[in-house]
């Protein structure tokens, strides 16, 4: 708590500069405000997603029809994918947190976005929707999706992570490729960490 992991992420959503350094986005330097073009290629998955008082297919579609598109068919697939198929009719209010988690991912996956940034994506949930919702941001990661991933649970991070960093007191403390990261660690607060 206090790292700064909020603020990184409000930085990488394009919601605010950052107050020193430069953000690259596939090999061009960002300023603001940021071309509309480039805000669709990114989504994020919030810690606690909200979801509109519609159904849950409606929930999925409605970043599709933000951008003009209204795929029924889209909905249909990703909901079946994330399990939530019986669902689609039913209102998103009424459903338990590793649904609405679900709900948020495949809202998410619809945009097919080139980035996809993960609030703890897996927090407060049970064994069974955590190795769901796991297995959904391999398929992401799989299908080329950058996938940025903000956890305190440094398991998950072993698990899905390629490369890992540390952010402690604001500051970035290490960062590199996860096995390495993990299992060598160079800085002694890493090493704290992770003891």
């Amino acid at each position: 708590s206090g790292a700064g992991k909020s603020t990184l992420l409000r930085i990488l959503q394009f919601l605010e500069p950052a107050t020193e350094g430069r953000m690259l986005f596939d090999g061009t330097v960002l300023s603001y405000p940021v071309p509309l073009q480039t805000l669709r290629r990114v989504t994020t998955v919030f810690q606690r997603p909200l979801m509109l008082d519609r159904s849950v297919r409606e929930n999925v579609l409605f970043g599709l029809r933000l951008r003009g598109r209204g795929d029924v068919a889209t909905a249909a697939a990703l909901l079946d994918r994330v399990g939530l198929a019986h669902l689609a009719g039913t209102s998103a209010r009424t459903l338990s947190g590793g649904e609405v988690q679900r709900v948020a991912l495949a809202r998410a996956m619809a945009l097919s976005p080139d980035v996809l940034l993960l609030d703890e994506p897996a927090a407060n949930l049970d064994p069974a929707n955590v190795a769901l919702v796991e297995a959904l941001i391999r398929d992401e990661q799989r299908r080329g999706t950058t996938t940025i991933l903000v956890t305190h649970n440094t398991h998950e991070a072993r698990r899905l992570a390629q490369r890992t960093l540390l952010l402690l007191d604001g500051r970035p403390i290490e960062e590199g490729p996860s096995a390495a990261f993990f299992n060598a660690p160079t800085n002694p607060r890493t090493r704290a960490f992770l003891a």
